[in-house]
C-alpha cells in the first residue's frame, strides 16, 4: 500500500487518466523523425493570421491578471449568437465548462448520463465529484436516443450528448434532438457538446440534411447547456478557450465554481480576434470536407471500414489490435489514436489534416496493410 492511497480521495484512488499516445520506437543513435499528429483533432492549418496579431499585441500586458469575466469576448459571443450576455461563460476550454456542471450539478448518490464510445472525458469530469457516470449502448455506432432515455432514473442531473460525438463523428439530426428534449425529464439538464460545431455545420449544408437547433433551445425555462470551443476549427487548441451557452441562472451557479483567472488575456485577445475571421473558418472546413473524402476513400481501400463523419477526424475499425496498428503507424512516422480506452479495441481515430499529411498518413497506411 503506497503512503498516499488512504489520504487521496475514493475518485483520486479510482479514476483513470487521460491517455497520451505511446512515444513511437527509433534508435538513440538515430535523429528524431518528425511526427505528423492526427491524433488529437487538431487544427492542421493553426490560428488565424488576426488571432495571431491579437495574441502578440496581448504579450504586451502579460504583467496584468486578465479580466476574469471575460468581458469582451463574452459580449461578442453573446452578439454573434444573439443571446444576452448573461447565458454566455467562457471558460479555459469547454472542458473546464463540463467539469463546472458537475461540480454544481453532482454529488455523491447522484448521476450523469450518456452514451457508450463517447468523449472520455465525461467520465473523468463526473467521477471527479463522486458521482456515477451511465452509459447507455449504441446503435451502429451512433447514439440510441431511446436506450438514454430509458437509463435516466430520479437520481440523474445531466445528459450528455456530444454532436458530432468523439470519436465515432457521427451526429443527431435535428428531429431527433427535438424529440429528445421533448421527452427528457424537468430535473435533467442535457449538455449539448458541440465542440465540432463548424465542421458538422458545414458538412450539413453541403450533404443537405438538419444538424443543429442549439440556440433555439436556449429559451426561458429550458434545461439545455451548449458547448462549444475555439480549439478545434479556429486553431487555438493550445490557449484553451471555450464557452457554454444555456439558462442565466445555471451558468451563475456555475461561474461561482470557476478558478479565478482561468482564461488568459491572450487567449481572450486571440478568440476575439478568430470570432470576427469567418475566411480563416471556412477555409478550414472547407478542406477538411474534401480531405475527409480522400482520406474516406483511401482507407476503404485498404479494407478498412470508415464511418462516415460529420467532425474533422475519422473512426475507422482496422480489423485488428488497434494499439499495435497505431504503433506500426507511429513508427513511420505519423500518430492516430487507438480507441480500446473508449471500448473499440479494433478502432483508430484520424484526425483529418492537410493534403500533403494526409498523403503521408496513406502511404504509411498502405505499408502496414501489406505486413499483415
Amino acid at each position: 500500500m503506497s503512503r498516499f492511497f488512504d489520504l487521496v480521495s475514493k475518485p483520486a484512488r479510482e479514476m483513470g487518466g487521460f491517455l497520451p499516445t505511446p512515444p513511437a520506437k527509433r534508435v538513440l543513435s538515430e535523429p528524431q523523425p518528425l511526427l505528423i499528429k492526427l491524433d488529437s483533432n487538431e487544427n492542421p492549418f493553426g490560428p488565424s493570421p488576426r488571432a495571431l496579431e491579437a495574441m502578440q499585441s496581448a504579450l504586451a500586458a502579460a504583467n496584468s491578471y486578465p479580466d476574469d469575466d471575460c468581458g469582451e469576448l463574452r459580449r461578442n459571443l453573446a452578439a454573434h449568437h444573439n443571446v444576452p450576455a448573461e447565458q454566455v461563460l467562457v471558460t479555459a476550454g469547454s472542458t473546464a465548462m463540463l467539469g463546472l456542471l458537475c461540480q454544481t450539478m453532482l454529488a455523491p448518490g447522484l448521476n450523469a448520463v450518456t452514451s457508450e464510445r463517447s468523449f472520455v472525458l465525461y467520465a473523468m469530469a463526473v467521477h471527479a465529484v463522486g458521482a456515477k457516470l451511465i452509459e447507455a449502448p449504441m446503435r451502429e455506432d451512433g447514439f440510441d436516443l431511446e436506450a438514454i432515455l430509458a437509463v435516466i432514473d430520479e437520481n440523474t442531473r445531466l445528459v450528455f450528448l456530444a454532436n458530432p460525438n468523439n470519436p465515432t463523428g457521427t451526429v443527431v439530426e435535428t428531429a431527433a434532438v427535438d424529440k429528445f428534449i421533448r421527452e427528457l425529464p424537468g430535473h435533467v439538464v442535457l449538455v449539448l457538446d458541440e465542440a465540432y460545431y463548424d465542421f458538422a455545420a458545414h458538412f450539413a449544408m453541403r450533404r443537405k440534411v438538419g444538424y443543429s437547433r442549439a440556440l433555439q433551445y436556449l429559451q426561458p425555462g429550458a434545461n439545455v447547456v451548449v458547448l462549444r470551443t475555439f480549439s478545434k476549427a479556429h486553431g487555438l487548441a493550445g490557449l484553451r478557450v471555450g464557452y457554454g451557452l444555456g439558462p442565466a441562472e445555471l451558468l451563475a451557479y456555475c461561474a461561482r465554481m470557476r478558478e479565478t483567472f482561468s482564461v488568459s488575456s491572450v487567449a481572450q485577445a486571440a478568440a476575439v480576434a478568430a470570432l470576427d475571421d469567418r475566411n480563416h473558418v471556412e477555409r478550414v472546413v472547407a478542406n477538411n470536407a474534401e480531405q475527409s473524402q480522400e482520406l474516406g476513400v483511401g482507407l476503404s481501400e485498404l479494407g478498412y471500414r470508415v464511418v462516415p463523419t460529420a467532425a474533422n477526424f475519422l473512426y475507422c475499425d482496422v480489423g485488428e489490435d488497434a494499439l499495435r496498428f497505431a504503433g506500426r503507424l507511429r513508427d513511420l512516422g505519423v500518430s492516430v489514436r487507438p480507441l480500446g480506452a473508449w471500448g473499440a479495441p479494433n478502432c483508430v481515430r484520424v484526425s483529418i489534416g492537410t493534403p500533403e499529411q494526409n498523403r503521408i498518413f496513406l502511404e504509411a497506411a498502405r505499408k502496414v496493410a501489406d505486413t499483415l
